[in-house]
C-alpha cells in the first residue's frame, strides 16, 4: 500500500486530490495538512511513502519543506504539484530533492500515474515541464549566474534592493503596485533564506548586484 500525504493549503485542491487517491486502488492517504511546517512534522509522524507537495504555503514554503523532509527522511519521495512552471521554481524543487514535478491543471489521471510513479522511485514530470527540462539542458553551458532560485524579475528587483532603492520607488521604476513589489520582496527573502532586507542587500553586492 502507497501511503501518501497532501499538503496544500487550497481546500479545493486538497478536496480533489482526496477523491482521486481515495478511490485508487493500493493508495491510502494518511494525512492532509496547509503548510510547509506541517508538511514535515507529518511526514516524520506518518510515515508516507509519498508527500504531494505545493510550492507556495503560508510559513514555510513547499521547497524548503522538501528540503527538510528530505533532510531528515530520504526515503520520503515528494511530488510537487503546483500552479508555477518558470525554470526557477522547476529547478529549486529538484535541488531540494523533488522527484516529480507537476502542474495543477493536469488531469487527476496524470496526477494519480505521477503519485505512483513517484512511489515506485521514478522520476516523473508533466509533459510542459518535462519539455522545459529538455530544453534547458540543451542550452550552451554558461558561467552560472547567481540566484538561481530567482525569477526574472525577482531578480531585477533584488538589483534594485542592491542600489538602495525603496519599495515606492522600485514600483515607480517598474509601473508596479508597491504590495507587489512587497511580494517580490518578500519571495526573495524566502528563496535567499535571510530574514531581512539588509542581509538580501549584503548577499546581493557580495555577488555583484547594485554596481551602477
Amino acid at each position: 500500500m502507497l501511503r501518501v500525504l497532501v499538503a496544500d493549503d487550497h481546500p479545493l485542491v486538497r478536496a480533489g486530490l482526496r477523491s482521486t487517491l481515495e478511490l485508487a486502488d493500493g493508495v491510502e492517504l494518511v494525512g492532509e495538512v496547509q503548510t510547509g511546517d506541517e508538511a514535515v512534522r507529518a511526514a516524520s509522524e506518518l510515515r508516507p511513502d509519498v508527500v504531494v507537495m505545493d510550492i507556495h504555503m503560508p510559513g514555510l514554503n513547499g521547497i524548503e519543506a522538501t528540503r527538510e523532509i528530505i533532510g531528515r527522511r530520504p526515503d520520503v519521495r515528494v511530488l510537487v504539484l503546483t500552479m508555477f512552471d518558470d525554470d526557477a521554481s522547476v529547478f529549486a524543487a529538484m535541488r531540494a530533492g523533488a522527484r516529480g514535478y507537476v502542474l495543477k491543471g493536469a488531469d487527476q489521471s496524470e496526477i494519480l500515474r505521477a503519485v505512483e510513479a513517484v512511489g515506485r522511485g521514478e522520476a516523473i514530470f508533466g509533459p510542459a515541464i518535462a519539455q522545459r527540462v529538455i530544453e534547458f539542458m540543451a542550452r550552451p553551458t554558461t558561467a552560472p549566474q547567481p540566484f538561481p532560485e530567482l525569477t526574472s524579475r525577482e531578480r531585477e528587483v533584488l538589483e534594485l534592493i542592491a542600489q538602495g532603492l525603496s519599495n515606492a520607488k522600485i514600483a515607480e521604476r517598474f509601473v508596479l503596485s508597491q504590495k507587489t513589489v512587497r511580494n517580490h520582496v518578500s519571495n526573495i527573502l524566502t528563496k535567499l533564506r535571510v530574514a531581512d532586507r539588509s542581509q538580501a542587500i549584503v548577499q546581493a553586492r557580495e555577488a555583484g548586484f547594485g554596481r551602477t
